[in-house]
């Protein structure tokens, strides 16, 4: 009876995916399921996706980069941010999942990746098995994006250009191994993960990192929550270095009305040292999208973040953002849009950290623009 308490338990600690990404099914996710009389090929999903910008900085930064901004940190400049062309197979009883991918945001989101140039065009690839009669349960295993964050990395899937701080600095952006979900109930999802790490196909140590992750929808109110805990440092000649690392991550996103949608996302995260004490970080960010009409978009963000010891960013300190993003949809039909997105954003840290022009000293604050073309497709064959 205690072991089946403890089963029941670990199971209902949840699926996990993004928020934004549940309201966006092209986004790095499973599309929902199409009717049963198509054929296989139709019932094949492909996505495409090419996303450019050109961003200004008003600090004229001499390294011509935006400080903090993970998916935009091209400064005064235009730039191919992301390309991606994706497939994804049904799941009868076994299918895949492969991501390819070209362009800065390759760059940053594999930037730590230890096994090679290669994976850095691969932003997922995994096998996804539904075993019969096993009400909905499914194994995906490989290489996918992680279940944390209230974003995703391809730009269309979030209600602003740039990314959060909790996003780009509290969180992983990718592992490889095992991923579970279940739907527990009609309103609760769960799920289970034993991975690698954090942003790594080749570990780096002998442990693994185990996930839990959560959604409950309770009318127009979902809760997503997510749970990372283990050993990231990699071995020493040999031998294992102790201290783990934790992560919890948990979104509210609310839908008033069709046209209203916002969230708020917290995360806290804990690296023990390998002498005494340890490092923690945690921030809170909150987000809104009012669909002014069908084509025009606003969407404002404001968070706060504090690396309080300095190991996500590089120095300990407190960071703010505010960000104002439109959107307006150029063009759109049956799964293929094409939009712009103007955006004005304003950093600041309680330290000098913000970049200026040659001979000038950093200041702390920065500000911001960018004009985003995003050109993205999915849909069967």
């Amino acid at each position: 009876m205690k072991l089946r308490n403890m089963l029941l338990t670990t199971v209902t600690l949840s699926i996990g995916f993004s928020p934004l990404a549940a309201q966006s099914t092209d986004a790095g996710q499973p599309a929902p399921d199409a009717a049963p009389d198509e054929s296989y090929w139709k019932r094949t999903r492909l996505y495409g996706l090419l996303d450019t910008n050109y961003s200004w900085n008003f600090n004229d930064p001499a390294s011509k980069r935006n400080t903090f901004h993970d998916f935009d940190f091209r400064a005064n400049t235009g730039d191919i941010n992301y390309g991606e062309l994706a497939i994804e197979t049904p799941v009868e009883p076994i299918g895949f999942r492969v991501d390819f991918g070209f362009g800065r945001t390759t760059e940053i989101v594999h930037g730590s990746e230890e096994a090679g140039r290669a994976f850095r065009y691969i932003q997922q690839a995994y096998v996804s098995a539904r075993p019969l009669k096993t009400a909905g349960l499914q194994f995906d295993f490989g290489r996918f994006v992680t279940s944390a964050g209230a974003e995703v990395i391809e730009t269309h899937g979030n209600w602003n250009y740039s990314r959060s701080l909790l996003f780009s600095w509290a969180i992983p952006f990718y592992h490889l191994g095992l991923r579970t979900t279940i739907p527990v109930s009609r309103n609760y999802s769960a799920g289970f993960q034993v991975v690698n790490g954090w942003n790594n196909v080749k570990d780096t140590n002998g442990a693994k990192t185990f996930g839990l992750t959560g959604a409950l929808t309770a009318g127009k109110v979902t809760w997503f929550h997510n749970y990372y805990v283990g050993r990231e440092k990699p071995d020493v000649d040999g031998r294992s270095q102790p201290g783990a690392r934790q992560v919890f991550d948990t979104t509210v996103l609310v839908a008033p009305n069709t046209k209203t949608i916002f969230y708020v996302n917290f995360d806290v995260g804990r690296d023990k040292r390998v002498t005494n004490g340890s490092d923690m970080w945690y921030g809170i960010a909150t987000a809104a999208r009012f669909s002014l009409t069908n084509r025009l978009g606003f969407a404002p963000r404001v968070e706060w973040f504090k690396d309080r010891d300095g190991f996500a960013t590089g120095a300990p300190q407190t960071l703010k953002e505010v960000t104002f993003t439109g959107e307006y949809r150029l063009w759109g039909y049956n799964g293929t849009a094409f939009l712009t997105r103007a955006e004005y954003r304003r950093d600041w840290s309680n330290q000098d950290a913000f970049e200026r022009a040659n001979g000038l000293p950093f200041r702390r604050n920065q500000n911001t623009m960018l004009v985003g073309l995003i050109f993205h497709f999915h849909g069967g064959f």
